[in-house]
């Protein structure tokens, strides 16, 4: 049993998003649609704009809730780390001593 909390995501799976009906938070009245649209944000100085992103829009009021997944994705492609290996602390890294093979005795 799923439990509305008002967060589309939570409800959503691919069998029900065709005839999944939310009532908007904001203005509880509308209804939330899934819908494709434009993203924007910032980097810094510089503006973004991401087409075709996921989002729940509601019909009466407007408001937008975008989808949870889409902005983890699009906030790991927009780190500053994006990209580069990943290196690990020195206080994990051990460490390893080689055994030198032990030879015949000289006589």
């Amino acid at each position: 049993m799923q439990v509305n909390d008002g967060n589309p995501e939570n409800l959503v799976n691919q069998e029900n998003l065709v005839n999944l009906v939310i009532t908007c938070k904001e203005c509880q009245m509308g209804r939330l649609n899934r819908r494709y649209v434009t993203y924007i944000t910032w980097l810094g100085d510089e503006m973004i704009t991401v087409p075709d992103f996921p989002a729940w829009i509601c019909d009466m009021c407007g408001a937008r809730i975008y989808d949870g997944q889409a902005l983890n994705r699009l906030s790991l492609l927009l780190s500053p780390n994006a990209g580069r290996p990943t290196l690990r602390p020195s206080s994990l890294i051990k460490p390893v001593r080689v055994k030198k093979p032990r030879g015949t005795r000289p006589e």
